[in-house]
């Protein structure tokens, strides 16, 4: 079993959704991820890269209020799976990145449920992850959450099904 550096952080969240997979995945491939933002130049071969602004909304205590961050998110390949498909998902920062967060995991469809499972690394090494555990993490599933919720309006077989429930954390999952 290998180890996970004390400052990569799990994520995996799960979005409830009904979703068409064959659509999902035509969706996912070359032409039909603008959804996730500009098209931009790749930086590594075999993934499509997307100007994008990840939010992470504060709906507890103001719910008006969100922050906004302009990033790249790299989508990999889709492949098919018994359940649906998976493709590679990570985002970055597209300035200031040593200041921002970074997520590298794989989005997961099937046709009940849109999941979110990766790790992300906060900023700042070992004093970033201690920052993150006492109360950062917040950002970092909040954006997960409205990752997942953009995820499902488009992904979503109508807009009947695009009842947007709070993501959950997968159980046995280390959300921290």
């Amino acid at each position: 079993m290998s180890s996970v550096p004390i400052h990569l952080t799990s994520l995996v969240l799960a979005q409830p959704a009904s979703i068409d997979v064959g659509r999902a995945f035509q969706m996912l491939s070359e032409a039909g991820a603008e959804w996730l933002g500009t098209p931009v130049s790749p930086t590594d071969p075999g993934t499509r890269r997307y100007l994008s602004d990840l939010s992470f909304p504060v709906r507890e205590r103001a719910p008006q209020l969100t922050f906004k961050k302009a990033a790249f998110v790299d989508l990999g390949a889709v492949r098919a799976t018994p359940e649906g498909c998976v493709a590679e998902i990570g985002w970055h920062s597209s300035s200031l990145a040593p200041l921002f967060p970074v997520f590298a995991g794989h989005l997961v469809i099937s046709a009940t449920e849109i999941r979110l499972e990766g790790l992300y690394a906060p900023p700042g090494g070992g004093v970033g992850a201690a920052l993150d555990r006492a109360f950062l993490n917040i950002a970092a599933r909040g954006t997960g959450r409205w990752f997942l919720e953009r995820a499902v309006e488009a992904l979503a077989l109508d807009e009947a099904s695009v009842t947007v429930r709070p993501a959950v954390a997968r159980p046995n999952a280390t959300v921290s």
